[in-house]
């Protein structure tokens, strides 16, 4: 962990604290009690979007390979959303995650890295256009942070896409060269060419990549379904025009703060800022982002769980292979 995102996680903390004090933690606690074991079944709801996630990186890969199953797509999905909710790593984590859980399936590296990669880019994109809708609902009443938000977001795919574009694992080893072996430098090369080519020949298969980012899209959609269901449990019921503009725009400002593990803080003051415009009390938006965190622990910490003893059954076997040099 750099110093970097060890000060953004102190920042992200103390505004967590500082939010849930100035709203009072027994108000809040209060209104979430409500939901109770009910917790569980949001908990199960989110499973439906997950499994849409993961089916949208299964689309990419011909029928029968190994380590490119159904099921290893959606162990590959948990394990990574897993790391993204809990581990410090945040959403800089989860893929790299996703790409090692798929190779050590048996999926060629270059093509688990290229699924994943163009996955990531249509989930950006039907991010935004999810945000927009938001923003859609709201017409006139919208507010400067909002589009700032989806503006970041918008940057931040047109990098990641160009990127990619210029070849993006080529890229990401242009500073290291100097300092790297010589006699490696050929290999090194040439596997990163091989991912980037992989990457292209993904974006080449337009029929599944369109059926990637309608996957991609309706997952984002059928989130707002979570919302809806926590707001009802919790007796602070909204039409499904306002869970949706809660979903939409407070993952776009969540999206925004990627850096900051698990965007502790900005979670929060977005469901804030957006909980008049919704025609929600303050305490109830906080109950809101606290049920969805108590979900990602649900969900989470076993699939930590899970990732930990994988990675010890498999590392033996990973020691006693032959040596080759990776990305």
């Amino acid at each position: 962990m750099t110093a970097a995102r060890r000060w953004l996680a102190l920042a992200g903390v103390l505004l967590f604290i500082a939010l849930i004090a100035w709203q009072g933690l027994p108000a809040i606690l209060s209104t979430l009690s409500a939901a109770g074991a009910g917790l569980i079944l949001v908990a199960l709801f989110h499973l439906l979007p997950m499994a849409l996630d993961a089916v949208a990186v299964w689309v990419f890969f011909d029928r029968g390979t190994r380590g490119g199953s159904l099921r290893d797509s959606l162990m590959m999905r948990w394990v990574g959303e897993s790391v993204n909710s809990l581990l410090p790593a945040g959403q800089l984590g989860g893929p790299v995650v996703m790409v090692r859980q798929l190779t050590q399936r048996g999926l060629p590296m270059p093509q688990a890295a290229a699924a994943i990669t163009v996955s990531t880019t249509f989930q950006m994109l039907g991010q935004m256009l999810f945000a927009l809708m938001g923003l859609a609902l709201i017409g006139a009443r919208v507010r400067t942070p909002l589009l700032i938000s989806v503006a970041v977001m918008a940057a931040i795919l047109s990098s990641f896409y160009l990127t990619q574009r210029r070849g993006l694992f080529r890229s990401a080893i242009a500073p290291a060269i100097r300092f790297l072996n010589p006699a490696r430098l050929p290999a090194l090369i040439g596997q990163a060419d091989a991912f980037d080519r992989a990457v292209q020949e993904t974006y080449a298969r337009r029929g599944r990549g369109t059926l990637s980012f309608a996957l991609n899209l309706l997952g984002w959609l059928v989130g707002t379904g979570e919302v809806y269901l926590i707001l009802k449990m919790i007796q602070a019921p909204v039409s499904w025009q306002g869970a949706l503009l809660l979903e939409s725009l407070g993952q776009a400002i969540r999206g925004a703060a990627f850096a900051i593990p698990g965007a502790l803080g900005v979670q929060e003051g977005g469901y804030l800022l957006l909980a008049p415009i919704a025609g929600l009390p303050s305490e109830a938006a906080l109950a809101l982002s606290l049920a969805k965190r108590a979900r990602e622990l649900l969900l989470g910490a076993p699939g930590l769980l899970y990732l930990h003893f994988f990675e010890r059954r498999v590392s033996p076997v990973e020691s006693s292979a032959p040596r080759r040099t990776i990305l």
